[in-house]
């Protein structure tokens, strides 16, 4: 007896349901029809919402990279120097999410692990350091570019202030060399200044052989010759307490040592004090994972900041010559107290400004 078309319907009605042939319905002109219903119950049984919503957002991600790179050649073709701001602003804020990642990790680490403040390496104190003071920095930069449209109000800004407003993530390479030397420019200002403090509080010394060896010291430093460790560490005790202390020196002299670490000197004296010995001792600490890393472990960029955060401008000097001081900087830092925070900082005069001219014998 032949199939009716009213049978065929249910049947495929039961198929749809269950997925397989109820029994009687023979293969005949049907089945090809049959098969691909089988294969979209599959597909339907497979395919879950949440696979249909990533493959959507999939599609969307793929679109706005599409959008965006055509509005960046459109940028680079028509305006090339406004491009040039934008396409550092974007760059900029990659690498600053970039390191908020990685100090985040080193952050879980110190967290979950007691000692791991105390054995940190030297790359992930210097990360900790560096992106404290470019957070501090960057926070109003952040605010202002929050708002719809607020970017380009801080392009203003970056082609106007770049040094004043941004940090090193937003500068290009030649600006960074270039706002390196200006920094520079503005601590060296007081070197001379800091020198002369120290020949006035000598006057006030006690003991007639560290006084001698202070003026000493002073006058081969205002003579063009670099001192060697020996000669400053033949000082050390007068910068442990009285009269070039952390907390016994003048307000004047701290007031001029702040440029050195790129602090502010507006500040109250007992304010002042205690920055610079927390920034001291920051660096004191870094000097010794340098020891425990092995200076030979730093690649060139590496050996260059470590020299210009510790007073030396490496614009002129070469690998070899930052290398060399930082061998010298090391012996003389590694061996000092925490007591001697302000020996440390006034060594970052006297153990740069002549640099690299040679010693006298």
């Amino acid at each position: 007896m032949a199939l009716s078309c009213r049978g065929v319907c249910r049947g495929a009605s039961v198929i749809l349901l269950y997925g397989k042939q109820p029994v009687g319905v023979k293969a005949s002109l049907f089945t090809p029809r049959l098969a691909s219903t089988k294969s979209s119950l599959w597909f339907v049984r497979h395919y879950s919402p949440s696979q249909a919503r990533h493959g959507i957002g999939r599609s969307i991600v793929s679109r706005l990279k599409w959008a965006n790179e055509k509005y960046e050649s459109f940028l680079q073709r028509r305006f090339p120097r406004f491009y040039g701001l934008y396409s550092t602003f974007m760059r900029g804020f990659r690498l600053l999410f970039q390191d908020a990642r990685e100090v985040r990790k080193i952050m879980t680490r110190m967290l979950t692990d007691s000692t791991e403040n105390q054995n940190l390496p030297y790359r992930d104190l210097e990360k900790l350091r560096q992106f404290r003071r470019d957070l501090i920095k960057a926070i109003p930069l952040v605010i202002i570019s929050i708002p719809p449209f607020a970017n380009y109000l801080v392009f203003i800004l970056m082609y106007l202030y770049p040094r004043q407003v941004l940090i090193r993530h937003f500068w290009t390479p030649q600006q960074l060399v270039e706002f390196q030397g200006v920094y520079h420019t503005q601590r060296a200002r007081h070197h001379w200044a800091i020198v002369k403090g120290m020949e006035s509080t000598s006057n006030s010394v006690q003991d007639s052989r560290l006084k001698s060896r202070l003026m000493e010291l002073c006058s081969k430093v205002r003579s063009g010759v670099h001192p060697v460790v020996s000669d400053v560490h033949a000082v050390r005790t007068l910068f442990s307490g009285p009269p070039l202390g952390i907390k016994r020196m003048y307000a004047d002299q701290m007031r001029h040592l702040c440029p050195l670490l790129f602090l502010t000197p507006r500040l109250p004296a007992f304010w002042i004090g205690r920055r610079l010995n927390s920034h001291a001792l920051e660096l004191m600490q870094l000097d010794r994972s340098i020891v425990q890393l092995g200076l030979h472990q730093l690649n060139d960029t590496e050996l260059r900041e470590a020299c210009y955060v510790r007073g030396l401008n490496p614009e002129r000097l070469s690998p070899g010559q930052c290398r060399e001081w930082l061998t010298q900087w090391l012996q003389f830092s590694t061996h000092l107290n925490e007591s001697e925070t302000s020996l440390y900082l006034h060594c970052m005069v006297l153990l740069t400004v002549n640099y690299p001219k040679h010693p006298r014998h």
